[in-house]
């Protein structure tokens, strides 16, 4: 399905629409309820950051023996719709078959980088559609003014903020694995 198909499209959107649409690099889906969103794909920063942090979560959760899986920009199915998280950690038995979607109870934990373009959905709109999924786990890294990764828990139906790892300090957490980060490291060029 093409942008000029999406313009055409009526009625409401469903999963089975958003799964159909074509692959296109300059555009992320995501169905928000039954409204389709398109978000520009995300800035070189952005990816930079994104990367790095998905190796040092992969990196841990082999040396920990982890049954996972981390993956960059999965689509993620909601009871609410469906997302795409920039990092995703996953059981990995969920992630055995080649399929272009996963769905959340398989998440143990969701990643967003907040860039100026997303920010009010990271810091307040996905956080709610993620403890509504009951995924244990959510992430924020700030960019601005200095990286900050924001790790909070889901506890009683929403997240709380456990942690800040600030730039030039290691912080480490125990969940879903071990794993340590200095999060100055994901923002250098």
């Amino acid at each position: 399905m093409s942008v000029a198909s999406i313009e055409q499209h009526g009625g409401p959107w469903t999963v089975d629409d958003v799964l159909a649409l074509d692959e296109d690099r300059r555009y992320r889906y995501e169905l928000l309820g039954e409204s389709l969103v398109m978000s520009p794909a995300p800035g070189l920063r952005h990816q930079r950051a994104a990367f790095r942090l998905h190796v040092a979560l992969d990196a841990a959760a082999r040396a920990a023996g982890a049954p996972v899986e981390v993956l960059e920009a999965i689509n993620v199915i909601l009871p609410s719709g469906l997302v795409v998280p920039d990092i995703v950690v996953a059981d990995a038995g969920a992630t055995a078959q080649d399929g272009v979607s996963i769905d959340a109870e398989a998440v143990l934990l969701v990643v967003e980088l907040v860039s100026p373009g997303n920010a009010t959905m990271d810091r307040r709109f996905k956080p709610m559609l993620y403890a509504e999924a009951g995924i244990p786990a959510y992430w924020r890294l700030e960019s601005d003014p200095a990286p900050m990764l924001v790790i909070s828990e889901l506890q009683s139906g929403r997240y709380i903020e456990r942690t800040t790892a600030l730039a030039g300090a290691v912080t480490r957490v125990a969940k879903p694995f071990p794993f340590e980060i200095d999060p100055a490291g994901l923002a250098r060029q």
